[in-house]
C-alpha cells in the first residue's frame, strides 16, 4: 500500500486527487493540507511513502516545503504536481531534492503510474518537463567538465539515472545487484557532494559529467 499527503490549495483539485487515489487498488491518502505551513510537523506525523506538492500556495509555497521537508527526511519521495512548466520552477525543484515534477494535466491514470514510478525509485516526469529539463541542464554546463574523480562505473549508474532508470532497472542493465547499485549511489552521492538523487542528476547536467 502506498500512503501518500497531498499539498494543494484548490479544494476542488485537493478533494479530486483523494478520491481518485483512494479509489485505486494499493494507494491511501492519509491527509490534505492546503499549504505547508506545517510541513514538517505533518510529514514526522503521518510518515507518507509519496508526496504529492503543489508550488504555488498561500502562506509557505511548494518550493519552500519542499525544502523544509528535505530537511528532516530525504527518503520520502516527493512529486511536484502544478501547472507551472518555466525553467526556475523545474530547476528548483530538482535541485532542492524533488524525486519528479509532473504537470496536472496529466491524465488521472498515468498521474497514479508516476506515483507508482517515484515510490519504486524512479524520477518521473511529464515528457515536454523531461525535455525541458535536458535542455536546461544542459545550457549550464560548466567549461571545465569536471568529473569529479568518479570512476567508469560511477559514469555509467550516473549516466543511466539522468536517463531517468530506476535503481532495479539500473541493476538489470549493468547485470549488478541492487545492493551494488546503492553503493555506487552512495559514493556518487558523496563525491558529487549531494544527497538526493535529483541534485546528482541536475550536478551532472550542469557539470558535463555524462
Amino acid at each position: 500500500m502506498t500512503k501518500l499527503l497531498i499539498y494543494e490549495d484548490n479544494p476542488q483539485l485537493r478533494e479530486g486527487l483523494t478520491m481518485l487515489i483512494n479509489g485505486s487498488d494499493g494507494f491511501e491518502v492519509l491527509s490534505a493540507f492546503k499549504n505547508c505551513n506545517n510541513v514538517e510537523d505533518e510529514v514526522r506525523a503521518f510518515k507518507p511513502d509519496v508526496i504529492l506538492m503543489d508550488i504555488d500556495m498561500p502562506g509557505t509555497n511548494g518550493i519552500e516545503g519542499l525544502k523544509r521537508i528535505r530537511e528532516i527526511d530525504t527518503d520520502v519521495k516527493i512529486l511536484m504536481l502544478t501547472v507551472f512548466d518555466d525553467n526556475k520552477n523545474v530547476f528548483d525543484a530538482i535541485s532542492n531534492g524533488a524525486n519528479g515534477y509532473v504537470l496536472k494535466k496529466t491524465p488521472p491514470a498515468r498521474l497514479l503510474e508516476y506515483i507508482q514510478e517515484a515510490q519504486t525509485g524512479g524520477a518521473p516526469m511529464t515528457s515536454s518537463i523531461a525535455t525541458q529539463v535536458l535542455r536546461m541542464f544542459s545550457s549550464l554546463n560548466n567549461e571545465k567538465g569536471e568529473d569529479y574523480d568518479l570512476s567508469e562505473r560511477e559514469k555509467q549508474v550516473l549516466q543511466l539515472l539522468v536517463n531517468g532508470y530506476s535503481y532495479k532497472m539500473i541493476a538489470s542493465e549493468m547485470f549488478i545487484a541492487i545492493d551494488t547499485v546503492r553503493s555506487h549511489i552512495k559514493k556518487i552521492y558523496e563525491k558529487l557532494h549531494v544527497n538526493s538523487k535529483s541534485e546528482a542528476v541536475a550536478k551532472a547536467f550542469r557539470n558535463k559529467i555524462v
